[in-house]
C-alpha cells in the first residue's frame, strides 16, 4: 500500500484510507466482529454485491457534477478495479460492480487524486447530497442552489455526528418550485426561494420511498441560506440521539416523525440549539467555480438524417437561461454505460462544452453550456457514441435498479422488464416517446431504489407461489403515483399483483385506457378521477396464476428458471467477542476526540466523546441482552440497570453526565472536561466488565 499512500495530499483522506486497509486485515485476521465492519466499509463507500466475493463500489458524486478530468479518472479506475461498465444511480452516483475488496484502499486513493470520494456513499451516513440536474442554468430558478448543496456535501463529509446513525439520512435540493430535486421523498428536502431579496429554501421534512412511503413535512416556509447548515446539524443531531436502531425497518427518519409528530421533533430541535457551533453559516456564491466555456471554431457538419435530427431536437434538448446555450440531455438505458464511451464523453465536453456533465435522478446525463450553433455537431458526435437515443426525461425513459443482476435484496429483474417495457412503448407507443407527463420507474424490490412507488406507472420486484408451490417472478403494478411541484407529490397505489411476463400487457391495458379515456388530462389527474379499484378490475385478469406456462417461471433478461433468492454477498467472518469490539471502538472514539480536540475543533471533540460514552453503555447492556434501540433508551436503561443497581457509581448519573452535551455550547474548556468525562467514564466500564469476565 505504500506506493499510492505517499501520492495523496490530503491527510485526512489518506488516514481515512490507510484505516479502511487496516480494517480489511483485522476483519480477515478474525479480529473484528462482521457488524462493525460492515458499518465501516459501508460508510467507505464499500457494498456487498449479490455475488459472492466481490463488492460494489459507490462513487459519491454531490449533485451529480462531474468534471471532464473526473470521468476520466472514474473511467480509469473502473477499467483497473471492474469491468469496465459505469452504472448511474438515482440519487446521482456512480456504481461500479465486481472489486475485490482488498483493492478497495487503493481505488479509494486513485478517485482522490481528482477529488472523487467514496466517503458516505453507503451505509448509516448523511449520503449524497442531490440536486435539480439543470440547478445553475434553469429557466425558472431564483438562484443556482449548486454552492449551497456543496456547501452541506463538504460540511457533513466526515462530520462525527453523521457517521454511525440508525440509518441512512437524504438531502435534495430543487431549483425551484417544480420540485425537480423531489423534496418530498426526503429527509431533508430544500427548495430555492426569495423573501424581501433573502436567498433561502423552503425546507421539508421526514419524506422517505420504501414499504411504507411517507410525505414529507413543512419544517421551514421559509429559512435563509445562512440557516440551512445550522439547522441540518440540529436535525441529524435529533435523529442519532432518538431514531431507531435495532430494527432496520423502523429506523429512517419518517419513523420517528410519525412517533413524535412535527410538533415534538421541533421541541427537540430546539433543545439542541446549544450545542451547535453556529447559529448562523454564511454560504457564499461567489467562491463556487465559474463556468469556464470552451472558444473553438464551429465545425462545419451536414445531418445525414434531418427527421431523426429534429426528432432528436424535439425530447433531448433543454432550455437553459443563458441566452445562446442549451443542455444537452443523453439517455443512458438502466443508467449503464462503459468506459470508452465515458472518456470521448469527456474529451467532447472539454474541447466544445463547458467540461463538465451532471448525472441526473432518472439515471442520465445532462451537458450544459452547449453552444446553440453546436448542436448539430454535438448529435452526430453523440451518435457515434450511441448516445443519441430520443426520449430523455419522456415516457420512454424509464428507471430501474439493477435489481436481481448485482443486488443483495433484488427479488425479480427489473432491468429485464425495463429493457422489454421500453421495446413495447417503441414499437407500438411511438406518441409516447415525446411525451413527458408519463413516468415510468421500476425496483426490484420493496426498498424503491428506483423510485418505483413516486411514478405514475410503477412496478415493485416479488414473487408469486401457485397451488403447487411452484414459484415464479412477479410485478406489483402501482398507479397514480407524482410530482405536483413546491414540496407536493402523491405516493402510487398497490393495484395489483401480475407474473412478471405480464408486466407488458398491463403497461398496454393502462396506456390503451389512458388514451381512450384521459380526455387531455395529466396521468396523475386522469388516475384520480377514476380511481384504484378501476385499474383493478381492468388488470384482474392478468392476475391469474392457474395457468401459467413454463415462460412464465423464467424472469426477463434470463434463461433460466426463476428462483427466489437474496443473495448474500457479504464476505464471511469469524464469531468473536461482540461487547470487546465495542469497547475498542469506544477507545477509538476517545482517541478521534483527543485528535479534534488538539486540532481546534471543539464541536466534534465533544460528539466523538459523546459517542464513546453511548457506546460504553450500549457495550455493558448488550452483554445482559437489554435491547439497545437508540441512544436514548441506552442512556436510560444503563441509568437503571447499572447506575441504581449500584453496579457503576457515577454522581451524577449516566444521563446527566452524556447529556451535557446539549446543555453547553461547543467551547474549548466543556470540550476538555467533557473528553475527561468520557475517558473516566470508559475505564469505569472496563474495568466492570473485566471483573465480569473474571467470574465467569
Amino acid at each position: 500500500m505504500q506506493s499510492f499512500r505517499t501520492e495523496l495530499e490530503n491527510n485526512v483522506v489518506e488516514q481515512d484510507i490507510i484505516e479502511l486497509e487496516a480494517k480489511i486485515r483485522q476483519f480477515k485476521e478474525g479480529n473484528l466482529d462482521e457488524e462493525k465492519f460492515r458499518s465501516l466499509r459501508l460508510a467507505r463507500g464499500v457494498y456487498g454485491q449479490r455475488q459472492q466475493g466481490v463488492q460494489m463500489i459507490r462513487i459519491k458524486l454531490p449533485y451529480g457534477k462531474v468534471t471532464a478530468k473526473q470521468l476520466r479518472r472514474i473511467a480509469d479506475v473502473a477499467d483497473e478495479y471492474s469491468t469496465g461498465r459505469l452504472h448511474i444511480t438515482t440519487r446521482q452516483d456512480i456504481q461500479i460492480h465486481y472489486v475485490d475488496l482488498d483493492r478497495t484502499p487503493e481505488l479509494w486513493a486513485q478517485l482522490e487524486k481528482d477529488e472523487v470520494t467514496l466517503r458516505e456513499a453507503c451505509g448509516n451516513t448523511v449520503r449524497n447530497v442531490t440536486a435539480s440536474e439543470t440547478a445553475g442554468i434553469d429557466i425558472g430558478e431564483p438562484f443556482d442552489v449548486s454552492p449551497y448543496a456543496d456547501a452541506i456535501f463538504r460540511y457533513f463529509l466526515r462530520n462525527p455526528i453523521g457517521q454511525e446513525m440508525g440509518r441512512k439520512f437524504k438531502v435534495s435540493f430543487s431549483s425551484s418550485d417544480a420540485d425537480t430535486g423531489l423534496s418530498y421523498m426526503h429527509d431533508l428536502g430544500f427548495i430555492a426561494k426569495i423573501e424581501n431579496n433573502i436567498r433561502g429554501f423552503k425546507v421539508m421534512l421526514g419524506g422517505g420511498l420504501g414499504s411504507q412511503p411517507r410525505h414529507a413535512d413543512e419544517l421551514f416556509s421559509f429559512l435563509p441560506t445562512d440557516r440551512i447548515i445550522p439547522m441540518m446539524e440540529g436535525v441529524v443531531r435529533v435523529f442519532d440521539r432518538y431514531g431507531e436502531r435495532k430494527s432496520r425497518a423502523k429506523a429512517r427518519m419518517k419513523f420517528l416523525l410519525k412517533d413524535i409528530g412535527l410538533d415534538g421533533f421541533k421541541q427537540l430541535l430546539e433543545a439542541e440549539q446549544k450545542a451547535i457551533p453556529e447559529q448562523s453559516v454564511v454560504i457564499d456564491p461567489s467562491f463556487y467555480p465559474k463556468v469556464k466555456v470552451s472558444e473553438v471554431p464551429i465545425p462545419k457538419i451536414g445531418i445525414q438524417d434531418q427527421v431523426s435530427f429534429e426528432q432528436w431536437k424535439n425530447t433531448n434538448l433543454v432550455v437553459q437561461k443563458q441566452v445562446g446555450y442549451t443542455a444537452i440531455g443523453v439517455k443512458v438505458l438502466l443508467g449503464d454505460f462503459h468506459t470508452d464511451k465515458a472518456r470521448l464523453l469527456a474529451d467532447l465536453i472539454e474541447q466544445y462544452a463547458a467540461g463538465e456533465i451532471r448525472f441526473t435522478l432518472r439515471q442520465n446525463i445532462l451537458i450544459p453550456y452547449v453552444k446553440n450553433e453546436l448542436i448539430p455537431f454535438f448529435y452526430n458526435e453523440l451518435q457515434k457514441l450511441g448516445f443519441a437515443e430520443v426520449g430523455y426525461n419522456k415516457a420512454l425513459d424509464i428507471t430501474a435498479c439493477p435489481g436481481t443482476d448485482t443486488c443483495n435484496l433484488g427479488i425479480a429483474s427489473s432491468t429485464g422488464i425495463a429493457s422489454e417495457l421500453e421495446r413495447v412503448i417503441k414499437a407500438e407507443y411511438p406518441q409516447y416517446i415525446a411525451n413527458p407527463d408519463v413516468v415510468i420507474k421500476i425496483s426490484g424490490c420493496m426498498n424503491a431504489c428506483g423510485q418505483h412507488n413516486m411514478a405514475n406507472i410503477g412496478f415493485q420486484g416479488m414473487s408469486i407461489r401457485t397451488k403447487n408451490k411452484l414459484v415464479a417472478p412477479a410485478l406489483q403494478v402501482l398507479l397514480g403515483g407524482g410530482n405536483f411541484g413546491n414540496g407536493t407529490g402523491r405516493f402510487a397505489d398497490k393495484v395489483i399483483k401480475v407474473p412478471s411476463k405480464r408486466g407488458p400487457q398491463a403497461l398496454r391495458l393502462v396506456l390503451d385506457d389512458f388514451d381512450a379515456y384521459g380526455n387531455g388530462a395529466s396521468f396523475a389527474d386522469y388516475y384520480k378521477s377514476k380511481g384504484q379499484m378501476y385499474f383493478y378490475d381492468l388488470l384482474k385478469p392478468l392476475a391469474d396464476i392457474d395457468h401459467l406456462t413454463k415462460d412464465d417461471f423464467i424472469d426477463w433478461g434470463n434463461t433460466e428458471k426463476y428462483e427466489q433468492a437474496i443473495g448474500v454477498g457479504e464476505c464471511a467472518g469469524v464469531v468473536i467477542d461482540l461487547i470487546a469490539t465495542l469497547l475498542l471502538e469506544s477507545d477509538e472514539k476517545i482517541q478521534m476526540a483527543k485528535s479534534t480536540f488538539n486540532k481546534g475543533k471543539w464541536a466534534a471533540s465533544i460528539y466523538h466523546s459523546y459517542s464513546s460514552m453511548v457506546n460504553s453503555a450500549k457495550a455493558l447492556l448488550t452483554a445482559e441482552d437489554t435491547k439497545t434501540n437508540t441512544h436514548t433508551s441506552i442512556i436510560s436503561d444503563f441509568d437503571e440497570k447499572f447506575v441504581a443497581a449500584g453496579k457503576i457509581v457515577l454522581q451524577t448519573g449516566f444521563e446527566k453526565l452524556v447529556l451535557q452535551i446539549n446543555q453547553n455550547e461547543p467551547t474549548e474548556s466543556f470540550a476538555k472536561r467533557y473528553l475527561k468525562d468520557a475517558k473516566t467514564f470508559l475505564g469505569q466500564v472496563e474495568a466492570y466488565r473485566k471483573l465480569e469476565l473474571a467470574h465467569v
